[in-house]
């Protein structure tokens, strides 16, 4: 708004700008994680389309990060689960948002075009979903931890995202997998989901964790 009226300086007075708006972003983001967590409420279990949940995720970062290839193998058909839409959705778009923050982290030069790709398989009345990135990969040493709340390998890291999203699944009863992406840079995430979990028992989230 006050571009045109600075004479003195207008570089400086355009990267504080900047930096007060990036700082205020980071600040609402650091405050809506704390409060996500804090307030983790229990699932409500309805029959949802599994994979128009997915599809919305993808759409929303495709459209936030043009830059990166997305890549998506789903069923055509909207396959039906027992779960809590909103709470996933969430999981998610933290899993998502995680392989693109993964991506613009890689250091060096000549790092090729920046991909995540989400493929989805139904078998046995259980959902497989698995998500990969080319991005600087997970880190070795403590690689457990890392679905624990406030443990973070990023400077800016709150250390919930993965933490919500281990909540999440196991609500669900389901199973949460960090891995390598196989022979290449990256992360594979894996999530295994029940169809139905009102007949399973909630798995402790000390056996969620798996590497």
């Amino acid at each position: 708004k006050y571009m045109s009226e600075i004479k003195t300086d207008p570089d400086i007075f355009q990267q504080c700008t900047d930096t007060i708006v990036r700082q205020v972003g980071d600040i609402g983001r650091m405050v809506d994680e704390f409060s996500s967590f804090a307030r983790m409420p229990n699932p409500v279990m309805k029959p949802e389309s599994l994979s128009k949940l997915l599809r919305e995720a993808v759409f929303l970062q495709q459209q936030a990060h043009r830059e990166i290839v997305f890549e998506t193998a789903f069923p055509e058909k909207d396959i039906v689960f027992n779960l809590d839409a909103g709470l996933l959705s969430q999981a998610f778009i933290n899993l998502l948002q995680n392989a693109v923050d993964a991506i613009d982290g890689r250091e060096g030069e000549g790092n090729p075009i920046g991909k995540i790709s989400l493929c989805f398989e139904e078998a046995d009345e259980k959902a497989l979903i698995v998500i990969e990135d080319n991005g600087r990969g997970l880190p070795v040493k403590e690689r457990e931890r890392l679905t624990e709340p406030y443990v973070t390998t990023r400077s800016k890291g709150t250390g919930l995202g993965l933490a919500i999203v281990a909540r999440i699944i196991e609500q669900h009863g389901g199973i949460l997998r960090l891995s390598d992406r196989n022979g290449h840079m990256g992360a594979k995430i894996t999530i295994i989901l029940p169809r139905d979990n009102t007949t399973v028992d909630i798995i402790p989230s000390t056996e969620i964790r798996e590497h």
